[in-house]
């Protein structure tokens, strides 16, 4: 089969063209034929050698993807030939709260990943996917959507008439706004690009703030009565106007550290406390979040944005593509 690796990690230039003989499933494993797969920044990271320890150079990469299942091992129940599906990357987190153990089955980091012609996953991390769900709706739920779905849902406790603040316009920030819309929130977005902005209002963005030309955007959000969610991914460079934007009792959910180098040491430390506010750390999500948010893509029609698909000969244009920061929503690579 045609693979990637992810070679010496020194930049995009490491992922390598390589094929390798088929997998045949062990005992609890399925081999799915991959159809398409999308992106995440962390993707970006390890071909860099910036995420945590390096790999072997044989890892083949990509922790989001969707499947079609080819042969099945010694055991496997609740899956046939021909199914459809998806997973989260942490194949061992089936349900339950979050512990460390999880990382050491992460895929595309400590397992082989999705950017092959076929995969080895654990039958029982699987989310069967309905036929009324295209390849390309599905394909963003395990890492993006997933995220996304455990900020709001989990950990944010989403009602309607919530007001969602999201950083930027990147594939979790997109799904939060998409996911939020789905449950009657309303939505303020941030960007450096009016162009995406205009995007962003078009899926249904209540509020848009240029954090370029209008750098306190905190403000611009508590004038719209303040942060009740607050999806966090711009980590120390952005947390001290997160926590001003925070309406009382709000919830930040810290995903990531897009932001760069942070510019303050949380001055407002103490606003914490008055405004009694909840900052939690998540890593992705679990197979019952994840087979939650499939059943909520179905019944709400909700469409994720694919800003750009690549063909599988393409892989490397994908990740520039991604890294370039030109993209709203995900990057898609078809495989099959």
């Amino acid at each position: 089969m045609k693979i990637y690796d992810i070679g010496d990690q020194t930049g995009l230039a490491s992922l390598t063209a390589s094929e390798r003989p088929d997998p045949a499933p062990g005992p609890g494993d399925v081999v799915l034929r991959v159809r398409a797969v999308c992106l995440n920044h962390r993707d970006i990271n390890i071909v860099s050698g910036l995420y945590g320890p390096k790999k072997p150079a044989t890892r083949i990469p990509v922790s989001d993807g969707i499947g079609e299942v080819v042969a099945m091992g010694d055991g496997v129940s609740g899956v046939k030939l021909g199914d459809r599906a998806i997973c989260g990357h942490f194949v061992s987190w089936l349900d339950g709260a979050f512990t460390p153990s999880v990382f050491a089955r992460d895929i595309g980091v400590t397992l082989d990943g999705w950017l092959a012609e076929q995969i080895v996953v654990p039958a029982a991390a699987l989310v069967l996917v309905p036929d009324s769900i295209s390849d390309e709706r599905a394909v963003p739920l395990g890492a993006a959507g997933l995220t996304a779905w455990h900020a709001l849902v989990e950990v944010g406790k989403i009602k309607a008439g919530d007001l969602v603040l999201a950083l930027g316009t990147g594939g979790v920030s997109i799904m939060a706004l998409q996911l939020a819309k789905l449950h009657g929130a309303r939505v303020a977005i941030t960007s450096s690009s009016d162009e995406k902005l205009a995007q962003a209002r078009a899926l249904g963005a209540d509020v848009c703030v240029n954090y370029r030309t209008n750098p306190d955007w905190a403000a611009a959000v508590t004038q719209a009565g303040g942060a009740d969610i607050i999806v966090e991914t711009g980590g120390l460079a952005t947390l001290s106007r997160s926590i001003a934007a925070a309406a009382p009792n709000g919830r930040i959910v810290l995903i990531g550290a897009l932001g760069g180098v942070p510019e303050q040491v949380l001055p407002n430390f103490s606003t914490i406390i008055g405004k009694n506010l909840v900052l939690r750390g998540i890593t992705a999500g679990n197979r019952k979040m994840l087979a939650d948010l499939v059943r909520a893509v179905d019944a709400g029609g909700l469409v994720p944005v694919i800003g750009r698909t690549f063909d599988f000969a393409e892989a490397g244009a994908a990740y520039a593509y991604l890294k370039s920061g030109a993209c709203l929503g995900k990057v898609l690579i078809r495989v099959a």
